[in-house]
């Protein structure tokens, strides 16, 4: 079993940042593909980015590709969201995925069939 904690969130400016953190437990966490995905209210949650056990390969969204990076300590067992030029669209609650397969599905989906999830955190993106 993998748990997950999200930190990080709060209320930001347009055109601010904000960096999010995931602490993920286990000894086998740099055998797991990690990511993010967010829920605004009345909307389906949506794929952000991902990032490969190794850390070498990444996928972003169209709507954040040059805004956020997505990095990983596997010897800190947390994986990062920086998140750059913050729009009001960004917000959302922003979940923590882990899932011990590639990465390559998770593109554009919903995360329909990713095993370990956040409990979430909430970014606010004031206009």
């Amino acid at each position: 079993q993998v748990q997950l904690v999200e930190s990080g969130g709060g209320l930001v400016q347009a055109g601010g940042s904000l960096r999010l953190s995931c602490a993920a437990s286990g000894r086998s966490f740099s055998s797991y593909s990690m990511g993010w995905f967010r829920q605004a209210p009345g909307k389906e949650r949506e794929f952000v980015t991902a990032i490969s056990a190794s850390g070498t390969g990444t996928s972003y969204a169209g709507s954040v590709k040059g805004r956020f990076t997505i990095s990983r300590d596997n010897a800190k067992n947390t994986v990062y969201l920086q998140m750059n030029s913050l729009k009001p669209e960004d917000t959302a609650v922003y979940y923590c995925a882990a899932d011990r397969g590639g990465i390559i599905s998770w593109y554009g989906s919903s995360g329909q069939g990713i095993d370990y999830w956040g409990k979430g955190t909430l970014v606010t993106v004031s206009s």
